[in-house]
């Protein structure tokens, strides 16, 4: 489990994370978002140990990463944005040397790099030279060595970022599979890969915790209501469907013969019956009636375009602007 208890972190007069609280149980994979500058890249790296956090806590399985470090680490595997794999190396090479830097037996090592090849489906290019290996393969490669010292914590940093689409089905999938017994903390910036993915998501803005759920909870707690497109042929259509019980506002445009209305209205009502029902009591010719919800990425935008990020002197780490 991971948990951040009032974490903070200042550069100077930038608090680049602010009393940031959140918890990831063991089989969630959660996706971590935010946009640029909001916090992601540093409350990263104090998870993984590489910053410390001037207040607050992090705890990994119960184990804090500023009071023991090293117990701490042990429980992370970590694929950051820049896999940093060896191209000269065949795979199998690249794997005992992970596996020594961990420090594990020779014991450990043989099982821990067998598990992980057979988990990350890499056997066919195991004794191949990584530079020869496609983008795809070397994203599961990267896995491999994060995940062969067997950590309760997984930390994914931009996974499929640059490959093409149906790679990045097979590492989401795999993704999918790895969480199952472990705890996962996925930072991406596609929505559609969260939705595929993730079973809940922590959402950063101005290094503050914007949001935290399922995509359903977030949906279901949205603000700003829903959108009804009505395309139909006859009289008084706009101005008729703008009196409905609970529209907040509407707009039209001609469509040839027709009109085609946009209706505001509020979440809580459903005004598609009621549409349809005054069609055929005027006599109007439907073309066309489809509720529009929320996407994720129009949530992720409410929730995230409220204020600029914060400015960062040019002489403050790269740590701050994520």
């Amino acid at each position: 489990m991971i948990s951040l208890e009032g974490v903070t972190k200042r550069y100077g007069g930038v608090t680049a994370v602010d009393r940031l609280t959140f918890k990831v149980e063991r089989g969630d994979v959660v996706g971590f978002l935010g946009p640029n500058g909001a916090g992601k890249t540093t409350t990263m790296r104090m998870i993984t140990g590489t910053l410390q956090p001037d207040e607050g806590a992090v705890l990994l399985d119960g184990v804090s990463v500023t009071d023991d470090p090293l117990a701490a680490k042990r429980r992370i595997g970590y694929l950051p944005e820049a896999n940093p794999l060896y191209e000269e190396l065949i795979v199998a090479e690249y794997l005992d040397y992970v596996a020594d830097l961990r420090g594990l037996s020779r014991e450990d090592a043989r099982s821990g790099v067998k598990a992980a090849v057979e988990e990350t489906d890499i056997g066919a290019v195991f004794y191949r030279p990584i530079g020869e290996c496609s983008k795809g393969y070397r994203q599961r490669i990267g896995l491999a060595s994060a995940i062969l010292h067997r950590p309760e914590v997984l930390i994914l940093d931009e996974p499929t970022e640059g490959l093409d689409p149906n790679q990045r089905v097979e590492i989401r999938r795999l993704v999918s599979t790895l969480g199952r017994e472990r705890t996962v903390l996925l930072s991406t910036h596609v929505m559609q890969e969260v939705e595929a993915t993730c079973s809940r998501l922590v959402i950063l803005s101005q290094g503050h915790l914007a949001a935290e759920g399922s995509v359903q909870e977030l949906m279901a707690k949205r603000t700003g209501g829903a959108r009804y497109i009505v395309e139909a042929e006859g009289g008084g259509v706009a101005e008729s469907l703008g009196t409905l019980r609970g529209v907040i506002s509407h707009s039209f445009e001609p469509v040839n013969d027709r009109v085609r209305v946009t209706l505001e209205a509020g979440d809580e009502l459903e005004l598609r019956p009621e549409i349809f029902a005054m069609a055929r009591d005027r006599g109007w010719t439907l073309w066309e009636l489809h509720r529009e919800r929320a996407s994720l990425e129009q949530i992720f935008r409410a929730l995230t375009v409220e204020a600029p990020a914060a400015e960062v002197p040019p002489d403050v780490p790269s740590e701050v602007t994520p």
